[in-house]
């Protein structure tokens, strides 16, 4: 349950954050901080303050984006995966690429950059540079 609680605030504070109001608010800020230095003599508190305030923003912004992130990448992913599937001769393997590892991501990069070589030569000998998996 609180995972879906999280995600549904991280959701509705990133629309938020990434508004311009929310960054005209935010440099709103810094201006009355730099306007209200000469106030406070331009003293430690007065620069610990927006070191602190900014610091902790920071800190949480990081996990903030980090999960937007993550879920971005998942969708993307999916659609990709439905993409591959739906696709008449495409390669099935390729579905879930991205949770293979390293050894097993290089051999599908140097396949493809091995038929990108051919297509290209192809290409430059007035042949087609299009096919398909079974091609």
């Amino acid at each position: 349950m609180a995972a879906i609680g999280y995600t549904g605030l991280a959701k509705s504070v990133s629309r938020w954050c990434g508004r311009p109001s929310t960054f005209l608010l935010a440099a709103g800020v810094i201006v009355v901080w730099i306007v209200t230095g000469p106030l406070f003599g331009f003293s430690d508190t007065w620069q610990l303050v927006i070191n602190t305030g900014t610091t902790i923003v920071t800190f949480l912004m990081v996990f903030l984006i980090q999960n937007t992130q993550n879920r971005d990448t998942q969708a993307i992913q999916l659609k990709l995966d439905e993409l591959i599937r739906a696709t008449e001769g495409a390669h099935n393997a390729l579905l879930d690429l991205e949770e293979l590892d390293e050894k097993a991501l290089e051999a599908f990069r140097t396949r493809y950059e091995a038929l990108a070589r051919v297509a290209r030569s192809d290409k430059a000998q007035g042949r087609p540079d299009t096919g398909t998996p079974e091609t």
